[in-house]
């Protein structure tokens, strides 16, 4: 039997997950991400916990395909990570480094693309070849699938959704450095920034005064109790995402949009205002796009992860 290993790297954990060459998970763990020293230990420490585990279960290091790599940054199609300031790299060739660690084959995309190979491959986008993934979580993430393969683009940044540009005159500074990035307003923590500013600016009663801090959580239940000024920043949010999906439509024209991270648990919340607002901004011919629901959860990543190696070796 042969097996293939899927590592989605965080910047405070490694999930790494064991599959069978027909793509069935075996197992899975984490490790801690050691980010000191400029990431200079992520490597190593992934080889070693491999290296350790192979041994637990008696396998070979001939039975393994390879091991395909999430990173949460922007990857070129050789493999090279191109930065990734969460795990304080540069520019880092993994393929060729990790292969130097442990003799084994590796593949590498950005963490955004690959999540969104796995929902494609095993979640709710079986059977379409043309998908594009949101993640809405701390930050919004992207990814981009035609023709059943990663979108890499010429310098790794392809379905950077969250870094669109999308309001003038913003003067907090996203975390990527510009000002007004989509996922200033529509990520978790931007749906907080919205309601917080709607709270200075409205002086109306609302269940969202009783929390400090608030999050995005709050945000979502107070909405579902009928609250409306809860109801009216994620209407705003979520209006803005799906005007930034109308124009992704139009340069991809996907079958489906993939909607998934934390914030995708409220779903018709959600789903309902991005759709709306998509139906309103997108190029007609578009508007038969789907919106789906992520179903793979935290493990999309280990599953587009090991997919990068069985695509390639299987």
């Amino acid at each position: 039997m042969k097996y293939a290993i899927g590592a989605d790297i965080g910047g405070t954990t490694v999930k790494l997950g064991l599959f069978s060459e027909a793509g069935d998970l075996l197992e899975k763990r984490e490790i801690p991400t050691d980010t000191r020293e400029s990431g200079a230990h992520v490597l190593p420490d992934i080889a070693k916990a491999l290296e350790n585990r192979l041994a637990e279960k008696g396998i070979p290091k001939s039975d393994v395909l390879g091991v395909g790599f999430g990173v949460p940054g922007a990857v070129l199609e050789d493999g090279t990570v191109n930065h990734c300031v969460n795990l304080g790299w540069n520019v880092v060739p993994i393929r060729k480094d990790f292969e130097a660690l442990t003799g084994l084959k590796a593949w590498a995309g950005n963490d955004g693309n690959v999540a969104a190979l796995g929902e494609v491959w095993k979640g709710c986008g079986k059977g379409y070849r043309n998908a594009v993934m949101v993640t809405l979580g701390t930050g919004v993430g992207g990814g981009v699938i035609l023709d059943g393969k990663i979108v890499t683009g010429s310098f790794g940044a392809a379905g950077e959704i969250g870094h669109m540009p999308m309001i003038e005159g913003e003067e907090e500074p996203c975390g990527c450095g510009k000002k007004g990035c989509l996922e200033q307003y529509s990520s978790a923590n931007g749906l907080v920034r919205v309601a917080r500013r709607m709270l200075n600016a409205d002086a109306r009663e609302s269940m969202l005064r009783g929390f400090d801090p608030l999050t995005a959580k709050d945000v979502c239940d107070c909405a579902h109790r009928g609250d409306p000024l809860a109801r009216e920043a994620i209407h705003w949010s979520m209006n803005l995402l799906g005007k930034a999906l109308a124009t992704v439509s139009a340069v991809v024209d996907p079958d489906v949009f993939i909607i998934g991270g934390g914030l995708s648990r409220s779903g018709d919340l959600l789903l309902d205002p991005i759709q709306e607002a998509f139906n309103r901004y997108s190029f007609h011919a578009s508007r038969r796009t789907g919106f789906l629901v992520a179903e793979l959860g935290n493990d999309a990543g280990i599953f587009g992860a090991v997919h990068l190696v069985l695509s390639a070796c299987v």
